[in-house]
């Protein structure tokens, strides 16, 4: 008689896994209507979140401000998703470093923290381009952010990439991420189109299933255009508005089901030339705690705000184009360095009336360092750089060419061409329809001659000979994140005219000026210009050793006028000390290396440097010193409500 067979172990686990099944199920995030809240595995529950942008703050930062957050009596963390940040190119994408939103999600869920997430497609969250790939513009008749089927295609293309991804992450499925938003405040963009909508609403049940859930989120005043049936509706506005009227305007389209605020303004943002935003603390601290009261939930929009580092600010266009400054510090509870503020303590307070706050102390700041000052040498002009930073060599062209046009993203594109005929007298160079797109540095063999600025400066005057070299550095300062229905195209969309004669017969040179900075400084030059004043776009740098373990701090640049700023390699962003408000870069201390290492920063100054070109490490930053009132451009009284929406 053959011997019994042991029963085997799947046999024996049977019971268990029964046991755990229903557990499992039991994960869920769903809208009671009868009640009017949420419930989370089938118990009442509200959030009380925060926003934090991955994408602005580096990645080694991220689990300190995730903590700060779970610390102040946040339970879930808010966060969009560029889509121009992960697919610098069509096809080719980028999950790596500090693009690696997964490893953020970790970090979240490591901090106790559950997750909404905003994929888009558009984000406008003051970021290039509202967070659309600028590659879209290659097609310059592409209608965005509607059922074009150019747009649709691309962006399929790309969600296709993404949410099975984040399928995993779902909280049903074991993760922590459990409501996701579709599209951004549509109802502010006035294509109104309801067919696009319902194709992004498909294509995310599609890939996502039925079970997470979808929602819309807009200022009151696109509620209309932005909401959709069958996806959750909510609202964004700020502590000057009228809760009772905007909430009661919600319910006309989500009756039932629980009030949120899905951007509720601590702050808010600045463009270079206004004043830096505050936001009150009593304001802000009344408003949450009248919502908590109502038992809604909420979004802090920004409760860190971070830093555009690079070239990843975006735009606006109220009245005339308002690039966005470098610095995303908000005036939110954890500052641009991360730094806990007496906003958060007492936004704090306010939670700890309604749910249970984390037990001790908040981390305490970071340490701070100052240096300085340190004096800057001349490295050379930038025309003397021209065959390192554009090595494969200009294109041609009679006409002047849009960046989008030949695949420049980002930053900076030289256009050349050479005077017709003798200029004896001062003749007006300009450029019609507004065609700067943003800002042109001018050259006359080399010499500046000035600037030519989109919406503000439209004309300057040049004399040459027959035969001169005419240099115009064009600046792409953002692309529109948010008020214009119409597509950011950068460079010389026009082409010049000096006095009756239209300019032709065009070289264009994409400059890669990061990569000249990353790996190639210090070189020198082909040619040699160095004039006793120097000005226009011109290189400087210095090298400077730190003797302790130093610390986050401030860069300050006295005297200098506009350019960018690149610390090891690493893009720091814009400066505009002439214009205000910022007057320091963000410096984190990861960035530098400490104990006697030699530390590297370079300049491009792009119109003036001062007659001591000195720069300094603070150990506090300077956001609100506009220096020049007559760039000030006043969208409302002190005394009217935030203008709602924009993000």
């Amino acid at each position: 008689m053959a011997p019994k067979k042991p029963l085997c172990l799947p046999f024996l686990l049977l019971p268990l896994l029964t046991l755990l099944l229903p557990q499992a199920d039991a994960r869920s995030f769903v809208v009671d209507r009868d009640h009017n809240r949420f419930l989370l595995d089938g118990a009442p529950f509200r959030y009380v979140s925060g926003s934090l942008h991955y994408f602005r703050v580096p990645r080694v930062l991220w689990a300190d401000r995730l903590l700060k957050m779970r610390m102040s009596g946040l339970n879930v963390v808010q966060f969009y998703v560029p889509w121009n940040y992960h697919e610098p190119e069509p096809g080719v994408y980028n999950f790596n470093g500090s693009r690696d939103l997964f490893a953020f999600l970790k970090e979240a869920t490591l901090a106790n923290l559950l997750v909404i997430l905003r994929p888009g497609p558009y984000i406008c969250a003051e970021w290039e381009m509202g967070g659309l790939p600028a590659w879209l513009l290659r097609k310059p008749k592409i209608h965005l952010r509607t059922s074009d089927p150019d747009f649709l295609a691309a962006v399929d293309s790309w969600f296709k990439v993404l949410l099975p991804r984040i399928y995993p992450w779902l909280y049903h499925n074991g993760g922590n991420i459990i409501s996701i938003q579709v599209e951004n405040e549509y109802g502010s963009y006035r294509a109104c189109d309801v067919s696009y909508m319902r194709h992004l609403a498909g294509l995310f049940r599609a890939l996502l299933g039925d079970r997470i859930l979808l929602f819309t989120t807009d200022g009151p005043e696109g509620l209309k255009c932005g909401s959709l049936q069958g996806l959750y509706t909510t609202v964004d506005f700020g502590p000057a508005d009228n809760m009772t009227k905007i909430f009661g305007l919600l319910r006309k389209y989500e009756p039932r089901g629980p009030l949120v605020n899905s951007e509720y303004y601590t702050g808010w943002l600045d463009y270079w030339g206004q004043n830096h935003s505050t936001r009150s603390i009593p304001a802000v601290t009344k408003g949450l705690e009248k919502m908590l009261k109502l038992g809604a939930s909420v979004n802090m929009y920004m409760f860190h705000g971070g830093t555009n580092f690079g070239y990843w600010n975006g735009a606006d266009e109220k009245g005339r184009f308002l690039p966005i400054t470098t610095s995303y510090d908000y005036d939110a509870p954890i500052s641009e360095a991360g730094d806990p503020t007496p906003k958060l303590f007492a936004i704090r307070n306010v939670i700890s009336k309604f749910q249970e706050v984390p037990l001790g102390p908040l981390p305490p700041p970071s340490p701070k360092m100052t240096l300085g000052p340190l004096n800057l040498h001349l490295d050379g002009n930038l025309l003397d750089f021209l065959d390192f930073l554009c090595p494969q060599g200009p294109i041609h062209s009679v006409l002047p060419m849009t960046f989008e046009a030949v695949n420049q993203v980002h930053g900076y594109m030289l256009y050349r061409t050479y005077l017709p005929h003798t200029v004896s007298e001062p003749t007006q160079l300009w450029v019609p329809n507004n065609g700067v797109h943003d800002r042109a540095y001018v050259m006359v063999d080399g010499v500046f001659q000035g600037v030519l600025e989109r919406n503000m400066k439209h004309n300057l005057f040049l004399m040459g000979k027959i035969g001169a070299t005419l240099d115009v550095l064009l600046e792409n300062m953002g692309r529109l994140s948010f008020g214009s229905n119409s597509s950011d195209f950068k460079g010389l969309l026009q082409p010049p005219i000096l006095g009756q004669t239209i300019l032709t017969q065009w070289l264009m040179f994409p400059l890669k000026v990061d990569n000249l900075v990353k790996g190639w400084f210090p070189i020198q030059p082909l040619k040699h210009s160095h004039p006793q004043t120097p000005s226009g776009p011109t290189f400087y740098s210095t090298t400077f050793p730190i003797l302790n373990s130093g610390g986050d701090t401030f860069l300050f640049l006295p005297g200098w006028t506009k350019g960018q700023v690149w610390i090891n390699g690493f893009n720091l962003g814009r400066y505009w000390t002439k214009r205000g408000p910022q007057q320091t870069l963000y410096v984190p201390r990861p960035l530098l290396f400490p104990r006697g290492a030699h530390n590297r920063i370079t300049l491009l100054e792009l119109e003036n440097v001062p007659p001591q070109p000195q720069i300094q490490f603070l150990d506090r930053p300077i956001l609100n010193s506009t220096k020049h009132r007559t760039y000030v451009y006043s969208l409302s009284s002190a005394s009217e409500p935030m203008e709602l929406s924009g993000h």
